[in-house]
């Protein structure tokens, strides 16, 4: 985990970017600490490739400033280059040459020797895995193959900050996990700063420090991901999945649904693909709920209190933000229930969030 120093590595004050009047970047305040891998989450057109390229000092903001070490991302993006290390969502190699002579032309780009270079070369394929493959060539390899190279190359350099874009998508389950335990070494044992850009919600629980979810330009929440589900309750949601089985049969019968929506403050409740129940309510009503199924003679298996979940959390500050954007103002677009019978959530915000969300494990 990172630890909190007085001055972060990477800061951006009122960062905005506007193409003509789309704000791709609205006021964004960010701080990541050394050692710290931060999660950015969020649709395409959310501002997060944007961000990545002021930070790199490839565009120039509108407004506001960018900092990494220190350093004005904009004003000297060469010094700021010289410590970052950036990994693309489709990292490119030279395939006629092998990974291992991919690296060091990379180190001597970078101001090796040709034999520092060498020497470099071999400790960072040794620290991602890939000696094996190290004396092929770079076009047989595979994406995650790629994928660790690319860490490799951009460890060449000893960067203090890495930013990387989906580093996991079009992996294998064996390849997300070799990657992700690279990861945290590399802010664990090499006190590394990783900025992480994803949609992979799964991942990005598991390896992040701390998340920050990326809507229409704006960050509408930043923190731990434990800390944004507290948040959520704090402002009066809380959410309770469960089995629920009467005569030996999952119940989900209308009279047992309105009994549930007959309870105070009660929001939604729906069902899941698994057949368990979801509720949503402004308060915490689980001994209502345990109430209901013991005059209901229904018996009731795994129920938990949610919300520590990144898809969930995620979810929902998607929702209010949305909600948000549309005001007041009257909405005409068709509208049709979820399959868990979520009521009221546009076509659009669905396919948003399902683009999102990506490979989740049971």
């Amino acid at each position: 985990m990172a630890v909190e120093t007085k001055d972060p590595i990477i800061q951006t004050v009122n960062l905005c970017k506007d193409y003509g009047e789309v704000h791709a970047v609205d006021h964004l305040n960010l701080q990541v600490h050394p050692g710290e891998v931060f999660g950015l989450l969020g649709p395409n057109g959310a501002g997060k490739t944007t961000t990545t390229l002021m930070l790199l000092g490839l565009t120039e903001p509108t407004s506001g400033h960018a900092f990494i070490n220190g350093l004005n991302c904009t004003r000297h993006s060469l010094e700021v280059k010289n410590i970052v290390g950036y990994l693309p969502d489709n990292v490119g190699f030279y395939p006629g040459m092998t990974g291992r002579d991919n690296l060091i032309f990379s180190g001597m780009m970078n101001g090796l020797s040709e034999g520092d270079a060498a020497k470099r070369a071999e400790k960072e394929l040794e620290r991602v895995g890939m000696t094996f493959a190290a004396d092929r060539n770079a076009g047989t390899y595979s994406r995650g193959m790629r994928q660790r190279l690319g860490i490799a190359d951009v460890l060449m350099k000893d960067p203090k900050v890495i930013i990387m874009d989906e580093p996991t998508a079009g992996i294998d389950p064996e390849g997300v996990r070799a990657m992700t335990v690279l990861i945290r070494n590399l802010a664990l044992e090499e006190h590394i700063t990783l900025l992480i850009s994803s949609h992979d919600l799964y991942q990005i629980q598991h390896i992040s420090d701390r998340v920050g979810i990326f809507v229409h330009g704006k960050m509408i929440a930043c923190g731990k991901v434990q800390e944004l589900g507290r948040q959520l309750q704090n402002e009066g949601l809380y959410m309770f999945d469960f089995t629920a089985e009467k005569n030996g049969e999952k119940e989900w019968s209308p009279e047992f649904q309105q009994k549930i929506r007959e309870i105070r403050d009660v929001t939604i409740v729906g069902r899941k693909v698994d057949g368990s129940i979801h509720v949503e309510a402004k308060r915490d009503i689980l001994l209502e709920l345990q109430k209901l199924m013991v005059e209901q003679d229904i018996a009731v298996r795994e129920m938990h209190q949610t919300g520590g979940d990144l898809d969930e959390i995620y979810r929902k500050y998607f929702e209010k933000a949305e909600e948000e954007e549309e005001g007041g103002k009257s909405n005409g677009r068709d509208r049709q229930s979820t399959d868990d019978g979520k009521e009221g959530k546009s076509v659009g915000l669905k396919a948003k969030l399902a683009a999102v969300r990506g490979r989740r494990k049971e």
